[in-house]
């Protein structure tokens, strides 16, 4: 039975479902980001001492890029039972993971303490991180699009999106107010602990949230009929090959670009220009609000013009701006860093908004799960886990300049631009239906 003639859900049962993967979400990327903010402003001393600055703070964003390459295991771990047995189970398994291991972080000795068993535990909590926030999103964004609407898939999908600016917000704003109500040495010391340690309560919000909500109606039914792959990632890599690889090149410019803008800004601006941690978190934190509104009103836009417009539009405004970035950043000016961070992420919001829609349709409800989910993180590791070390050591090389990182965010756009060229546009397509 295809899309159009199946009874959809009441749209507040819509709503719900939604609710509840975004908020979700939130609160597995409010895990994820803290160790980010953590790693740009304190790790590197903390659990890579000893070593010149350099040398630590490439470390400190080598452990970041770490739970990356965890990333597509996850996806295809829980890509694989969320096919088999359900999106439901696997969300509430992901969150757990994230938060435990989350909490762990926050109660881990340092260096100065159990010596190198410290950065070795790090690395394995970061694992563990990637591990589950690799399954996430293919079971947050699915739910909400499976049960969405034809016309409104790409608004619903953002919705989960939307998880990212908040949780960045949220991290960010905890932060914030510790960096502001400690001192440097009682921030060194134990203030970077706290965000971990509220991953306590959030664990246990997410479980309550995710525990309540509905399995996928697309699923369900496909369960239902017996219409379950036995080996879906088998059966993505033989029928669906061409809409992984444009799947992970449309994610090139997405990610690299969100990462740069918003934790390589953090080792840059405080490292290199002398400028004050709080001044670029409120920038991060100003531009994390506005891609809260920016990101469903592209994946909105996406269901009327279509995906692939909307999303071309964002990658080219990348390539433009990725010079503009650094000169704005580098004036010292506080509203100028503001703006700068602010429109690098409206940009990335382009992209990110008719992403969650744009890459189920790319997929067949038998493999859907770990289809999106494999585009989605195979090219995390590269896109995203790497930028910050990727940029770090271009700035190294360059003696300080960014027009390396400029140029090497350029690149990335080209080929998010190529990917986007060649691929189908789905906005039209009915998600029962083999693509």
């Amino acid at each position: 039975m295809s899309e159009n003639t199946q009874t959809p859900p009441p749209e507040n049962s819509v709503r719900r479902v939604v609710l509840a993967s975004f908020i979700g979400t939130t609160i597995e990327w409010f895990d994820f980001f803290i160790y980010g903010t953590a790693a740009a402003l304190v790790f590197g001393q903390l659990f890579f001492p000893g070593e010149s600055e350099f040398v630590g703070r490439m470390a400190s964003f080598g452990t970041f890029a770490i739970g990356f390459f965890a990333r597509p295991l996850g996806g295809i771990v829980f890509g694989h039972f969320g096919d088999r047995i359900g999106r439901k189970a696997m969300l509430v398994t992901t969150l757990m993971l994230m938060g435990v291991a989350t909490c762990l972080i926050g109660i881990l000795p340092t260096y100065q303490t159990i010596g190198i068993a410290a950065p070795i535990i790090l690395v394995l909590l970061r694992i563990v991180q990637g591990f589950g926030v690799g399954g996430e999103w293919g079971g947050a964004v699915l739910m909400a699009v499976e049960h969405g609407h034809k016309g409104k898939r790409g608004f619903y999908g953002s919705c989960v999106q939307m998880g990212v600016p908040v949780g960045l917000l949220l991290a960010t704003s905890v932060f914030a107010v510790v960096t502001k109500f400690t001192t440097d040495e009682q921030f060194l010391a134990w203030g970077w602990r706290i965000p971990f340690l509220l991953g306590i309560i959030l664990l246990g919000i997410g479980m309550f949230i995710r525990m309540r909500i509905v399995e996928s109606p697309l699923f369900a039914k496909a369960k239902e009929t017996g219409d379950v792959s036995k080996i879906p990632i088998l059966e993505v890599i033989k029928k669906h090959p061409k809409n992984v690889f444009l799947a992970m090149g449309a994610r090139f410019a997405e990610n690299a670009c969100f990462y740069i803008f918003s934790v390589f800004v953090l080792s840059y601006a405080v490292d290199q220009l002398g400028l004050e941690k709080s001044t670029i978190l409120t920038g991060v934190w100003i531009a994390a609000a506005f891609q809260i509104i920016a990101i469903p009103g592209f994946g909105a836009l996406s269901d009327r013009v279509g995906r692939r417009p909307v999303y071309l539009a964002g990658a080219i405004f990348i390539a433009l701006f990725a010079f503009p970035f650094f000169w704005m950043i580098e004036t010292k000016i506080t509203a100028v860093i503001w703006l700068a961070i602010t429109l690098g992420l409206v940009g990335h919001a382009a992209m990110y908004g008719p992403q969650a829609a744009f890459f189920s349709e790319l997929f067949g409800t038998r493999v859907r799960y770990s289809g999106a989910s494999i585009g989605y993180q195979l090219a995390s590791p590269f896109a995203g886990g790497l930028a910050p070390l990727i940029a770090t050591a271009l700035l190294q090389w360059s003696g300080d300049e960014s027009w390396p990182v400029s140029v090497y965010l350029i690149s990335t756009a080209v080929i998010t631009l190529v990917a986007i060229y060649f691929a189908a546009e789905t906005f039209r397509s009915n998600l029962s239906d083999e693509p």
